[in-house]
């Protein structure tokens, strides 16, 4: 298996979950991802959520004649969000700190992302 294959293997979600796209403020994107896990821990809605990922990748930046490794985002202002879409997880969402909303869909009913796109 390649490591393309791998990536898009290991983004399928879990079964009755489907991956959405929250738009968060820029450069927030890792406190969003844990202010997030931290209220679905205490509302308790483990079984409704599944992986939260800032999509990154590893770049190598020549600065002062050293190379150096950093992690650069793919989507600065997004975090993709794992879940079962229903009033009470879109709230818990929604209603995260320097989470501005989710992307595409109706105002209050987001739209997944397509198994296209993954």
């Amino acid at each position: 298996m390649t490591e393309a294959s791998e990536t898009v293997q290991s983004l399928t979600p879990a079964d009755g979950m489907r991956w959405y796209v929250v738009h968060a403020y820029s450069g927030m994107e890792k406190a969003v991802e844990r202010n997030i896990m931290e209220r679905v821990g205490n509302a308790g809605m483990e079984a409704k959520f599944g992986r939260t990922l800032v999509p990154t990748e590893e770049v190598v930046e020549l600065k002062n004649g050293q190379r150096r490794t950093t992690e650069r985002k793919f989507f600065p202002g997004y975090v993709l969000v794992e879940m079962t879409m229903d009033d009470e997880t879109w709230h818990l969402v929604k209603n995260t700190n320097k989470v501005t909303g989710f992307v595409g869909g109706a105002k209050n009913r987001p739209a997944p992302i397509s198994e296209a796109d993954v």
